[in-house]
């Protein structure tokens, strides 16, 4: 590296906002949490809890108290929880749509398909519909071909 891209890396460390620090220790929050809450560890610690509370059910003579003290956990951990989920599923279509952009990019396919995520709703099912045309029309041509050089089965 030479010394202007270190003193450009330096000037862009010292731009970062708190936006871009807070983004960034949440990512890497989402990505431990989900690492450790999608294991088997935390589902068996999840039966353990409500294992715990069925059986302090007698103790607290199943009152209001003792379902509001689960509901509330509940909905509180689902909450959070949902978050977690959201940016983690993001993450990952993210990262699928670049790598499916760079197979896209290499390969014979049209390269206008790079970005079609971006598109409307109404845009991208034009875009299906026209490439089940394709497709169709493509079938076609391959069922008439075979027919006429005699490789059809016949019915």
């Amino acid at each position: 590296m030479n010394k202007t891209q270190e003193e450009e890396l330096k000037e862009h460390k010292q731009e970062s906002d708190i936006f871009c620090v807070v983004s960034d220790a949440f990512r890497v929050f989402a990505n431990r949490s989900s690492v450790l809450l999608g294991s088997a560890w935390a589902f068996g610690g999840a039966v353990l809890v409500i294992i715990v509370w069925l059986l302090t059910g007698p103790a607290f003579h199943f009152s209001d108290t003792w379902q509001l003290i689960i509901n509330t956990a509940t909905t509180v951990i689902t909450f959070l929880m949902v978050f977690l989920i959201q940016n983690s599923q993001n993450r990952d279509a993210a990262a699928i749509q670049v790598k499916l952009n760079e197979l896209i990019r290499v390969s014979k396919a049209h390269n206008s398909f790079i970005g079609v995520e971006h598109l409307t709703d109404e845009q991208i099912q034009k875009i299906r519909t026209e490439g089940e045309d394709r497709a169709k029309a493509v079938s076609a041509r391959r069922e008439n071909a075979k027919r006429r050089n005699g490789d059809a089965i016949p019915s």
